[in-house]
């Protein structure tokens, strides 16, 4: 019997900063177009669906037909209860991240300068 393979959830390898992009531009614009989305988030058509997928299967976007115009269809990408307190839970630990980033540069900007006045003829 052949041994089952198993795929990794999407979300655990789709990076955090990536999650919270995507659900920022689909919260302020629900009807960008998988290539529109791409674009914005500087990835590939391919990898954009795969975040959609990841997305509505998590049950964070839900995803809704609508007339763009006479003869084409198109999306609306909207979340849902759960992916706005996902929004807000990702946007908060990506807030606390860059600001512990950003204290950590400050340290080390300060560092320098302490280095550069203690090299420096007075």
């Amino acid at each position: 019997m052949p041994e089952a393979t198993t795929q990794p959830e999407p979300l655990k390898t789709l990076p955090e900063e990536t999650r919270l992009q995507a659900l920022r531009l689909l919260a302020e614009n629900p009807e960008l177009t998988q290539r529109e989305l791409a674009a914005a988030l500087g990835i590939s058509l391919g990898a954009t669906n795969y975040v959609l997928r990841a997305l509505i299967d998590k049950g964070w976007v839900k995803a809704g037909n609508f007339r763009k115009s006479h003869r084409k269809r198109a999306y609306a990408y909207l979340l849902t209860p759960a992916g706005i307190a996902e929004k807000l839970r990702v946007t908060r630990a990506y807030l606390a991240l860059k600001q512990a980033e950003y204290r950590a540069i400050e340290q080390e900007i300060e560092a320098l300068r302490r280095e550069l006045r203690s090299l420096s003829p007075e």
